[in-house]
């Protein structure tokens, strides 16, 4: 039956594809849906009910037909382990930022703005696990992708009055170069609190979360069940070295240092943090300067962003202004459309 929806599936310009899923008490997520459309047509695939979906992969890693997902990342990376690479993205909450809508815009928001057709939430806290699925959790997922071809028709007329399909083009090959293996080594820079501390601790940070991250991984448990980010980061500034130091980090669960705490205590020790550790660093003050600088930029961001009727989050963020007064020039302000758009003109007002 899955092969027949895939062929019948294959032959169409676009499908739209959704995923329900589950993943509060587990690392990976748990695939408990998928959903594909083609206009009126639509199908649900229960992965919970099939050996696999392998099915899936030679459709989904096709450049046609084009596969129309909204807030795409999270789907993707939920359908990786089971599908393989999506190919030929086309994320309507992307093109409908681009068009001027807000920047995080919901798929029942922009169904209703855009087509006039409002969506039921009745199915919005359904458990996806259990079966059967009733009439009415069928229909509401279904849903989910009937509206996504239209929406796609849509907004890309929009786009091509707007001269703006190129710009939405570069974002979509930079979601189709994302890759979402977690290298465990990498796992330390999610956690922001690191940036500015000295070498040996930021080596006991990249130790902790990529012993924390595997254990993760290989107990399929989330990774604060293995070490909560607050712990993480208070063993790092106060680098405990017994059990008495390892005692008096509050945020660390009692469950947690009875069951870890001498693998924790090892690689504190292999992290070789010198005893005493270096001073951790003062909190720098604002340098009004910097503030006052990013606070024009902003200004004329906004300005810009009015213009041409985008959101000014989807020009430039406060993160992405502060790291150009900063000095930092290799960042998405002054790549791909942005650069012309607004990055020149921000240089121009430093």
């Amino acid at each position: 039956m899955l092969d027949a929806a895939v062929a019948s599936l294959s032959g169409s310009e676009a499908i739209g594809v959704d995923t329900e899923f589950m993943r509060e008490r587990t690392y990976y997520a748990q695939l408990c849906l998928v959903q594909l459309g083609s206009g009126q047509h639509a199908v649900c695939v229960d992965p919970l009910a099939l050996p696999s979906l392998d099915a899936l992969r030679p459709l989904m890693g096709a450049p046609r037909p084009c596969k129309i997902l909204h807030a795409a990342r999270q789907d993707l990376e939920v359908l990786a382990p089971a599908v393989g690479t999506v190919r030929n993205v086309f994320d309507t909450q992307v093109a409908a930022a681009l068009a001027g809508f807000p920047a995080q815009v919901g798929y029942a928001d922009l169904v209703r703005q855009v087509l006039g057709v409002e969506l039921h939430k009745s199915q919005t806290r359904t458990d996806w696990s259990r079966r059967p699925l009733s009439a009415a959790q069928i229909e509401y997922a279904l849903d989910d992708v009937r509206h996504l071809p239209p929406l796609l028709e849509q907004l890309s007329q929009r786009l091509e009055q707007l001269g703006r399909s190129a710009w939405f083009a570069e974002e979509m090959a930079q979601i189709g170069d994302e890759s979402f293996i977690v290298d465990p080594e990498q796992a330390w820079l999610r956690i922001k609190t690191f940036a500015d501390l000295d070498a040996d601790r930021q080596r006991l940070a990249q130790s902790l979360a990529a012993w924390r991250e595997r254990r993760a991984m290989a107990s399929d448990r989330p990774r604060g069940w293995i070490l909560p980010d607050a712990a993480l980061r208070d063993i790092v500034l106060q680098v405990p070295r017994d059990a008495g130091a390892l005692e008096r980090i509050r945020e660390l669960p009692d469950g947690i240092r009875a069951n870890s705490g001498p693998q924790i205590l090892e690689l504190v020790s292999a992290a070789g943090v010198p005893n005493p550790a270096a001073p951790l660093p003062q909190r720098r003050r604002p340098d009004t300067r910097q503030l006052d600088q990013v606070a024009r930029l902003a200004d004329l961001s906004r300005r810009i962003a009015g213009t041409l009727q985008l959101a000014p989050e989807v020009l430039a963020t406060r993160r992405e202004l502060e790291a150009l007064v900063r000095g930092e020039q290799d960042g998405a302000l002054l790549r791909g459309w942005r650069r012309e758009a607004i990055g020149l003109e921000l240089l121009r007002a430093l």
